[in-house]
C-alpha cells in the first residue's frame, strides 16, 4: 500500500514555449534540468499519495497562472491562495534580484496553497513574504521547508521534484535519491 502524505511540497519542472522564458536559451530551465509538459504533469498520480486531509504547497510560474490552477485541479486539490508564500529573491550580496520577465523584471516567486479534505493549520504565525538569497538556478531556499513544518506540523510530508534529500522529508525527483515513486495516471 502506498504511503499517504498530509503535506505535499512541489516545484514542478514547468516546460516553456517562449525562448525568453527557458524554451531554448542556454540559461533556460530546459538547459539546467529535465522539464515536463503540462499533460505529463497533470497525469502524475499525486492523488494516490495524498492523505484524505492534505495541504499542497506548489511553486508556480508568474507567466503561467492558468496552468498552475489546472495542475492543482488535476491533482485533486482546491486552491486556497495563489500567494501562500512569496519569495523576494536577494542576490548573494543581499541586494534585490533583477530577474527575467515578460512585462516587468521579476524579483520574486510565489507558491500557492491548495487543500484536499480538511487539513489543520498548526501555526497562525507563519508569514507569506520572505526575503532570502538565491542559490542554484530555480532552487528554492531550505527555509521554506522549515516554514511548512511550522505551518502544518510534523506530519508525513514529501517534496516532489526535489533536488536533494532533507531530514524528515520523503522525496521524489531525478536529482536526488528517491525515497518514493509516483506513477502516472492512465498508464
Amino acid at each position: 500500500m502506498q504511503k499517504k502524505y498530509s503535506l505535499i511540497y512541489a516545484d514542478p519542472p514547468w516546460s516553456f514555449d517562449n525562448k525568453k522564458t527557458g524554451g531554448s536559451m542556454k540559461s533556460g530551465a530546459s538547459q539546467k534540468y529535465d522539464v515536463m509538459t503540462m499533460d505529463k504533469l497533470k497525469r502524475l498520480d499525486v492523488e494516490s499519495i495524498a492523505a484524505d486531509d492534505c495541504v499542497l504547497v506548489m511553486w508556480w510560474v508568474g507567466s503561467m497562472p492558468k496552468e498552475a490552477l489546472d495542475l492543482v485541479e488535476a491533482w485533486g486539490f482546491t486552491l486556497k491562495t495563489m500567494t501562500g508564500f512569496v519569495w523576494r529573491k536577494l542576490t548573494t550580496k543581499g541586494n534585490p534580484d533583477f530577474g527575467m520577465g515578460h512585462w516587468t523584471r521579476a524579483g520574486s516567486e510565489c507558491a500557492l496553497i491548495a487543500t484536499r479534505g480538511r487539513p489543520k493549520r498548526v501555526s497562525a504565525s507563519v508569514r507569506s513574504v520572505h526575503e532570502i538569497n538565491k542559490s542554484k538556478h530555480s532552487a528554492k531556499p531550505n527555509e521554506f521547508r522549515d516554514l511548512l513544518v511550522e505551518l502544518c506540523g510534523d506530519v508525513p510530508r514529501v517534496e516532489l521534484f526535489s533536488r536533494g534529500n532533507y531530514g524528515g522529508w520523503d522525496v521524489f525527483g531525478n536529482q536526488c535519491d528517491n525515497s518514493i515513486d509516483v506513477g502516472f495516471k492512465n498508464e
